[in-house]
């Protein structure tokens, strides 16, 4: 099973670590000067070969991907335009004055409803 790309870095990171670990317990014991122990030597290739998947990796990455095939629609045959409408005919313009009685013809109307009142048979509430 391959390693996850994602993973190398920290997979490197780790090794790295080690691999240091392993040179200082060297170091530190043998002295600067001694030969790489095989555990220090296993690290080092184990290394190498982390950073040889990883610029791999990067190169395959940088190439172009497949794509999907684009599906070519067949191109429909264009619709006859409508017919225009005949244009419709213009509403007679109303005055505002036309529409609302004036206060003289609303007095007159009263007077005379009063009046209508007052002549038949029947009892209003205003007598």
């Amino acid at each position: 099973m391959p390693i996850r790309t994602a993973s190398l870095s920290n997979q490197i990171q780790k090794n790295g670590a080690r691999l240091h670990q392993a040179m200082a317990a060297r170091a530190h014991s043998k002295g600067a000067d001694a030969a790489a122990s095989e555990q220090e030597q296993a690290l080092l290739d184990e290394r190498r070969s982390l950073k040889e998947a990883k610029a791999l990796r990067k190169a395959q990455a940088a190439q172009p991907k497949v794509k999907a095939v684009k599906v070519v629609k067949e191109a429909k045959a264009p619709k006859a335009p409508k017919a225009p409408k005949a244009p419709k005919e213009p509403k007679a313009a109303k005055s505002a004055k036309d529409n609302k009685p004036s206060r003289a013809e609303k007095s007159v109307k009263k007077a005379a409803n009063l009046e209508a009142a007052k002549k038949s048979d029947r009892k209003s509430a205003k007598t």
